[in-house]
Formats: C-alpha cells, sequence, structure tokens
C-alpha cells in the first residue's frame, strides 16, 4: 500500500514537473485549462479530506469529554446567505443551514436551569476540534452547557459551507442563532444567564455578538481576539489577503472597499458596544493577532467613554496566540481568572475555586 502511494507521488511530481515546462510555452490555451482542472480537483479532494478529519475529531469528542458531559450535534439554520450565485433559483433566501456541538453536564439535573456559554471558534476558515477538549471539561464540570456552532465558512462540511464564509457579518448571526436554539429546545438552560467566549476569530465574532445582541449575553470573554481587520491586511501575506478578496467572499482588497473591511473590525465599530461585562486578553509576543490590534480596540473603547470592560496585555508569554489556551499551569492561571470572571456574571453550580479544582476539572485524574 505504501508503496502504491509512493508511486502516485512521484507520477504527480513528474506531470507537475512537464506542465510547468509545457505552460511556459505560448499559445497552450488547452493545457492551461487542463491546469486548472486539476488544480479544481485537488481543490475537492482538500474539502473531501477535510470531511473525513472531522468526522474523526467527532468520534474523538465523545471519547474525550463523554465521561463529564452528554455530546450532541445539532442541525439548525441562520439567516440566508451574504451572496447567491442565482439569486432568483430554486432555494434561493433559504436560510444556511450548518451544524452545531452541545455539551450538556452529566450531573444536570433536569429540574433545574443551568448558564450556557456560547463558544465560537476561531480560525478563517477553521472548525471546532477536540483542540478545545480540557476547555470544554472545564466548562462543564463547572455546571455550564455550551454549544460551539460551526458557523459558515467552517472546515469539515465541504465546499459549500466553506464558500458561504462572511468573516464578521452574518456568520455572527449564525453563532447567535445557535444561542437561541438552546434557549427554545432546551428547557434547562437559563435565558437570564448565557455568556459567549471565543479567541481570536472567535474573539471577533464574540465582540460583535455583543455589539449587536446586548440584551442577549450577561458576559463575553474575548481572548486575542481578531480587533481590524484592515491593519490586519497590511501585515499579512497575499495568502491571507485573498481569503477576503475571493469571489465568494468580500470580492475586493481593503484598497478597493475600506468601508467594507472597517464594518468587519470591531476596534471600528465600539459605537455598537453596550457595555456587557467585557474582558479582553492580549499577548505581546502573539504571531497571529499582532497585539496593536487588540490595543487599537482598547484605546478605541477608551476613547469612546465605554467603562464596562477590563482588559490585560500579557507580555511574552509562552504560547504566543494560544497561551492562555495550553496546558501548562500559568496558562490554567489564567483561564482561572477568566472563569471567575464569567462566573461573577453567570453564577455556574460549581465555580472553580483554585488551580487544583480546575486541573481535576480538565484531566482525568
Amino acid at each position: 500500500m505504501q508503496r502504491n502511494y509512493l508511486k502516485v507521488f512521484i507520477l504527480v511530481m513528474i506531470f507537475t514537473s512537464f506542465v510547468v515546462v509545457l505552460s511556459a510555452q505560448p499559445g497552450n490555451t488547452e493545457l492551461m485549462n487542463a491546469i486548472r482542472q486539476v488544480e479544481n480537483n485537488f481543490s475537492s479532494l482538500d474539502h473531501r479530506l477535510d470531511v473525513i478529519e472531522k468526522n474523526i475529531d467527532d468520534l474523538l469528542w465523545f471519547e474525550r469529554v463523554g465521561d463529564v458531559a452528554f455530546v450532541d450535534k445539532i442541525y439548525i439554520t441562520g439567516p440566508p446567505p451574504a451572496k447567491e450565485s442565482n439569486p432568483t433559483g430554486q432555494g434561493a433566501g433559504n436560510p444556511l443551514k450548518f451544524w452545531s456541538y452541545v455539551f450538556i453536564p452529566r450531573d444536570a439535573d433536569p429540574s433545574k436551569k443551568y448558564p450556557l456559554l456560547v463558544f465560537p471558534h476561531g480560525g478563517v476558515h477553521a472548525s471546532f476540534t477536540t483542540y478545545y477538549t480540557h476547555i470544554i471539561r472545564e466548562m462543564v464540570s463547572q455546571g455550564y452547557i455550551v454549544v460551539a456552532a460551526e458557523y459558515r465558512g467552517s472546515t469539515g462540511y465541504g465546499s459549500g459551507l466553506y464558500r458561504r464564509i462572511d468573516y464578521g457579518g452574518l456568520e455572527v448571526e449564525d453563532v447567535d442563532a445557535s444561542r437561541l436554539y438552546m434557549i427554545e429546545n432546551y428547557e434547562i438552560v437559563d435565558k437570564e444567564r448565557v455568556g459567549v467566549i471565543g479567541w481570536s476569530h472567535g474573539g471577533l465574532i464574540g465582540l460583535f455578538c455583543i455589539f449587536d445582541h446586548p440584551e442577549a449575553y450577561r458576559a463575553c470573554f474575548a481572548g486575542v481576539p481578531v480587533s481590524d481587520v484592515i491593519a490586519r491586511m497590511g501585515y499579512k501575506d497575499d495568502e491571507y489577503r485573498d481569503l477576503f478578496s475571493a469571489p465568494y467572499h468580500i470580492g475586493k482588497t481593503a484598497d478597493e472597499d475600506v468601508a467594507e473591511y472597517r464594518k468587519r473590525s470591531p476596534a471600528w465599530q465600539v459605537d455598537r458596544y453596550r457595555n456587557t461585562p467585557l474582558l479582553i486578553h492580549t499577548n505581546t509576543n502573539d504571531e497571529d493577532v499582532n497585539v496593536l490590534e487588540v490595543e487599537h480596540l482598547i484605546k478605541s473603547l477608551k476613547a469612546a467613554g465605554k467603562e464596562n470592560f477590563k482588559y490585560k496585555v500579557f507580555e511574552g508569554m509562552p504560547g504566543g496566540h494560544s497561551f492562555d489556551r495550553m496546558d501548562y499551569r500559568d496558562a490554567r492561571r489564567i483561564r482561572l481568572d477568566i472563569y471567575n470572571f464569567l462566573n461573577a456574571e453567570l453564577k455556574p453550580p460549581k465555580p472553580v475555586r483554585n488551580i487544583r479544582e480546575l486541573e481535576k476539572a480538565a484531566y482525568r485524574y
């Protein structure tokens, strides 16, 4: 089997080299069309591999948190797509369908109500994976119910959902739709005790959730949040910028439509913040979200006279972008501070009080 894979790899490399040489010759239209077809086939293969990876990771969720949580995956709807290839075609304008994870403490009493944490994942194109195992365990062990939406643009569900991406746009409404679903379908969810927590791109979504739906959330934690998409376009490379200017997404560069990128940047939208309790973390050695973005957000909140937010700028913490999601003890101490902030507003039945309790919640020992 390994030899067969090796043969395929060698053939692909030979074909690729042959194509590169021939494509340099003028007038090879048919060849260029063939190259584009090959590229499309590889793109389709990427999505199929993402689906396989997602299915495997879904099984791991049950193995890794099944002892402390009931795990489910629900199929729900959000607003119609931001763009339709055929706006008058059959099915155009229908709500977008997507999956969401649900985690419910195994010891939950059906006669009682529990706080809900809405947990959007990070990444421009990513998904909610078992990377967050220890954090989910920490949350449900305290008595939180958690919902994590695989909002439009997420990977693992084919090219259709991937190409529905609407960064800082309708994806926010997908995440809020997961909150509404939980309230309407799970009687044990207390609609008066709902918080939102997210890191990176998920932090941006969390900020927009409280900007656009201040009445729905009692607290928000935004970790290393993408805060200024305009600045981001300046310090990222062309491959990253292409994700946003793709025809199925914004369709223009920041230079061509700065107002659109501004609309999708929390640092430029702080007038929409209505003082929901908010905690922001950033790290000076973050290799993904440059600290300057979050500093812009913080300065904008201050300049707008907003008062009900807290923040901390960490200096060179190990882990960079992932510094407070890591498994070392200093990261757990930071998460304990995050939970103390959320717990003060959301009142879970079994809040962690110290590092030892947090470690017992996260790890099986």
